[in-house]
């Protein structure tokens, strides 16, 4: 299941098996919600070395459905994706305009953005839905409370989510499952939720209700206190973090696993990844630039286009330029979490939380 190879300064190497692999950790997970990394093949992502990828369990439940994921064997025969899947449970959709309706006591009720049908999640229908999509690690159901919350509010969201972690099946070894700390920027709730759910036999634990608006020193603040109550052989997934300066901060606390759609958005909306910072290639300085992308990286985007090409895609609007950047964007956190593993072994990691500190 998971196992600590290593830990220097706090940060872990580690590696952990599912039913469809082992990865070694820390590692990112690019992010497919319905099905599919924006822009990208099954091939692009196995050309860059994505071990991983989240889906969400709710979004695939209403579209395309349960029948038809089955019909093609689950969802690794669907998308024809070989890498270890997760699925989150929906609660995250609580906080999207559109999704909720209400939460009760044993569920949440959400409403199809496609044709207005309600439907009820409760932690048991929640684990079903993600076995039969057959992914390697289903996410708990949660109650994902917005930023800025109220402490009352909070303070509902983690009393529920505890109640429910109770009920969330455990135990089937085709799928391991991972509770969700909550809590939202208050202390004491965190702190309540995290013990709650450490005495919980969760295959490993996420960390939820962070990066949605709360300022970083308190995000940051919040990860060490979770990590310090957290069971330390259980893996640990920092939910909806991906950008590099974040990342490390994060594995200095002892995060191993990390989630986002920070490079594939960036990548859209014509922002790329370097080793020397971010690049906004719509900027009218890269009309003329003959020079790659990043000429450290060996991704196909920078094996074979210019910044003036990639400038040009983005200011015409056209498709592939997304696709490049994208691309390119997915496989330099590929290469990001590989040298950080490295940097981790070689007991040098704050040296390193430098140099990114100085570009990110």
């Amino acid at each position: 299941m998971f196992r600590i190879e290593s830990e220097n300064d706090g940060a872990r190497l580690g590696l952990l098996t599912t039913a469809h692999g082992e990865i070694e950790t820390p590692f990112f997970m690019a992010v497919g919600t319905k099905g599919t990394v924006k822009t990208l093949t099954p091939e692009n992502l196995k050309d860059c070395g994505v071990g991983a990828i989240i889906t969400n369990s709710l979004h695939l439940f209403l579209r395309p459905g349960l029948d038809v994921l089955e019909q093609h064997g689950g969802l690794h025969g669907f998308m024809r994706y070989p890498g270890i899947i997760f699925t989150d449970s929906g609660g995250f959709q609580m906080i999207r305009k559109g999704f909720l309706v209400r939460v009760e006591e044993d569920g949440i009720v959400f409403r199809s953005p496609y044709d207005g049908k309600k439907y009820k999640f409760t932690p048991e229908f929640s684990k079903e839905v993600q076995m039969r999509i057959g992914s390697d690690v289903a996410m708990m159901l949660d109650y994902c409370a917005e930023y800025p919350v109220s402490y009352e509010t909070a303070k509902r969201s983690v009393i529920l989510t505890n109640k429910w972690a109770e009920r969330f099946p455990l135990g089937d070894s085709r799928q391991l499952s991972f509770g969700i700390v909550q809590g939202s920027i208050y202390e004491d709730l965190r702190k309540k939720s995290a013990e709650h759910l450490s005495h919980i036999d969760f295959d490993g634990y996420g960390i939820g209700g962070l990066s949605i608006g709360e300022p970083k020193e308190v995000m940051h603040r919040m990860i060490e206190l979770t990590n310090s109550i957290l069971p330390e052989e259980k893996p640990r997934y920092l939910m909806g973090v991906g950008s590099p300066l974040d990342i490390v901060d994060a594995v200095l606390a002892g995060v191993d696993i990390f989630d986002s759609v920070f490079p594939t958005r960036n990548g859209r909306h014509g922002t790329a990844l370097t080793w020397s910072g971010a690049l906004n290639l719509r900027k009218s300085e890269f009309r003329n630039d003959t020079r790659a992308l990043d000429e450290d990286c060996s991704c196909y985007t920078c094996q074979n286009f210019t910044r003036a090409y990639l400038h040009h895609l983005l200011r015409e609007k056209e498709i592939l330029g997304m696709h490049l950047l994208s691309l390119h964007n997915v496989c330099f956190l590929q290469s990001f979490m590989r040298r950080l593993r490295e940097e981790i072994e070689q007991g040098t990691l704050k040296k390193f939380r430098e140099e990114v500190a100085k570009n990110y």
